[in-house]
């Protein structure tokens, strides 16, 4: 618990300000038929880079009310500080409690929308 609210505060994510994370994809690099890189923009506390995700197709069908749907795996990582999450503390044993590098993984299911 008090390592959630640590997260949520001006040391990291700073919720009360940047309430939100998004990526806003600007390509697709289709790799094979069940496997692409989707290139696109990462805001995190209003810090903007673009980043790769590895994306694998889960599945394809169509649900219970006969939608098309799709669900796909992704995963990329970034260096936290190049969002500006530079807080850390040096550990007595050496090195630091926070790594520079965070690993985000992903799991999207989407459905085919009607126009």
């Amino acid at each position: 618990m008090k390592r959630d609210t640590h997260l949520k505060s001006p040391d990291f994510l700073d919720i009360e300000r940047h309430p939100t994370i998004t990526f806003k994809s600007t390509s697709v690099e289709g790799l094979a038929s069940d496997h692409a890189k989707v290139i696109g923009d990462l805001t995190i506390r209003g810090i903007t880079r673009e980043v790769v995700l590895d994306t694998e197709l889960a599945g394809r069908g169509k649900d219970p009310r006969g939608r098309e749907v799709i669900s796909f795996d992704a995963r990329t990582q970034i260096n936290r500080k190049d969002f500006g999450l530079t807080w850390n503390m040096a550990l007595e044993t050496g090195g630091f409690l926070v790594g520079d590098i965070i690993k985000i993984e992903l799991a999207v299911e989407a459905m085919k929308q009607s126009v």
